[in-house]
């Protein structure tokens, strides 16, 4: 792969997962949007996987991940978010990465209204929040995993 390719996919993966950010705090969505936010974030992710690393990816199955719950199709949330955490443990990504890979399966299961396995995994996100060391990143991960 050429370097202006690897430019490109860099730039659209970038490009595509702040449109994916900007409709999910969109406060009111269309269909049309909703179906917009799932192919941006699936994008994003598609042109990732062709440069990035494992974090890149784990961030992008996250993100792809949480579109699918705010959206209520728990299955595929689900299988994202297990994707995110999963690529985090077998990789030693720790930090705030690893706790939002707990968080999105935790989100997920609260979506299929599986109140066991949601509370397991907060408690995990909870647990690997802890460590994260910067202040700022560790308050903003505990509040998005006590919003769950």
């Amino acid at each position: 792969m050429t370097q202006d390719e690897r430019d490109m996919h860099k730039k659209l993966a970038i490009g595509y997962f702040n449109k994916t950010w900007d409709l999910i705090d969109k406060k009111e969505r269309t269909d049309k949007e909703d179906r917009e936010m799932i192919h941006t974030a699936h994008a994003s992710l598609y042109h990732w996987m062709q440069i990035g690393t494992p974090l890149e990816f784990a961030r992008g199955e996250w993100q792809v991940s949480r579109v699918y719950s705010i959206l209520g199709m728990g299955q595929s949330a689900l299988y994202h978010g297990e994707a995110s955490l999963n690529l985090c443990l077998d990789n030693g990504i720790g930090g705030f990465d690893l706790a939002f890979g707990y968080e999105a399966v935790a989100r997920a299961y609260k979506t299929l209204g599986d109140e066991e396995n949601k509370q397991k995994n907060s408690e995990l996100a909870l647990s690997a929040a802890e460590k994260v060391e910067d202040k700022g990143d560790r308050d903003y991960t505990l509040s998005e995993i006590g919003s769950i």
